[in-house]
């Protein structure tokens, strides 16, 4: 291909040296777990994210179990509790929500942000909603702070997935003061899957909440439910990060304005030189940031685009094609969810490269676009 959907070499590149000086400082350190490095990377971030408390952990995935399971050991959630989510993420979104015994409701997505619509969630709150997962999908910030604050001042967990939107800036504050996405709300969980904006080089995730009492049930129920050495509180799991990967994440952090700036540079790119009939752009915000971990369009002739690109030599991916609730997995769980739009979105969605390609290559790549026979 020539202009290949996501290379991890060429993104690691820039920071080869630094990766293996960071990796061998860990080796002679003789610490590889709870060290010094997973220390400071906590601190870091959660200085540049504007929050107290952040615990690494193995990965994004369990972020997200922590901080239900942390919320139901102190009682703020039981089992059959709702949670409001946008039904066109990730699974890994839902996955904790299912396993602990919550119930998952489904929520749609806003068809230009590609967000949670939080102007209709209204309409899926009920006497047994406890919590609302926001998803900053895509890199762009899901937050409306009047309909936020509000669902917080009757009672719900404001809870983010920021797995994709390391870096973003909300146009609105969020409960605690801060405005970057992953501080915006009671707790977030964030991943460092390699193909992140911040990624690592294996698996590894973070929670970071304003909560003193949540951080410390996270920070125990992460190694093994223990409050200190061979004395467990909790039946908990082994979710610790090592500390290779919190060296590497602590040489990428630094970097990781730089990257946003480079990755809005090439959306500005697209947005500018896209002018297919047939191909709606995304939404941007007025304010903050969006990190634009993915570029996502979309059309009603996206197998056929996606076709057409690729016999141009351009890369494409489809996130996601199945939305969680229809999943064979959840076949039984959520039969009657009635989502139309979100079900259209998931035939629409195309994501462009963005990754490691310049504000040339996307001119490029939007003249082949704009070059699409579309078929009536």
């Amino acid at each position: 291909m020539k202009y290949p959907f996501l290379s991890l070499k060429v993104s690691n590149a820039p920071y080869e040296d630094e990766l293996k000086r960071a990796a061998e400082r860990v080796i002679s350190s003789g610490r590889y777990l709870l060290g010094k490095e997973t220390e400071a990377l906590e601190s870091e971030v959660a200085t540049y994210l504007g929050a107290p408390y952040a615990i690494a952990v193995s990965n994004g995935l369990d972020a997200i179990r922590l901080i239900f399971r942390a919320y139901m050991e102190e009682g703020k959630l039981q089992p059959g509790d709702e949670v409001i989510f946008p039904a066109n993420t990730y699974i890994a979104s839902v996955l904790p929500i299912t396993e602990l015994g919550l119930t998952a409701i489904p929520a749609p997505a806003d068809p230009a942000t590609l967000n949670l619509d939080l102007g209709r969630i209204d309409e899926y709150l009920t006497p047994r909603t406890k919590a609302v997962l926001v998803v900053h999908l895509y890199g762009t910030p899901c937050w409306d702070a009047k309909v936020l604050t509000r669902l917080h001042d009757r009672g719900l967990l404001i809870i983010e997935d920021n797995a994709q939107a390391f870096g973003a800036i909300s146009p609105e504050t969020g409960l605690y003061g801060s405005d970057y996405c992953g501080a915006l709300g009671d707790a977030a969980a964030i991943s460092f899957y390699p193909t992140k904006n911040l990624g690592a080089l294996g698996d590894a995730g973070m929670v970071v909440t304003h909560d003193e009492n949540l951080a410390k049930t996270v920070r125990a129920l992460a190694n093994y439910g223990s409050d200190y050495r061979y004395h467990n509180i909790y039946r908990g799991y082994n979710n610790r990060i090592d500390e290779l990967q919190a060296a590497f994440l602590r040489v990428k952090l630094p970097y990781i304005d730089a990257e946003s700036e480079k990755r809005e540079d090439v959306a500005r790119a697209y947005r500018e030189n896209i002018s297919h009939p047939a191909i709606t752009l995304p939404a941007t915000i007025p304010a903050g940031r969006q990190v634009w971990h993915q570029f996502v369009i979309t059309t009603p002739h996206r197998d056929r685009l996606k076709e057409w690109l690729e016999s141009h030599g351009v890369a494409t991916d489809i996130h996601y094609q199945t939305p969680p609730h229809r999943q064979p997995c959840y076949a039984d769980t959520f039969s009657g969810s009635a989502l139309s739009e979100t079900d259209l979105l998931a035939q629409s969605l195309l994501s462009l490269p963005i990754a490691n390609i310049t504000t040339e290559d996307a001119v490029d790549i939007a003249g082949i676009i704009n070059r699409f026979p579309e078929i009536n």
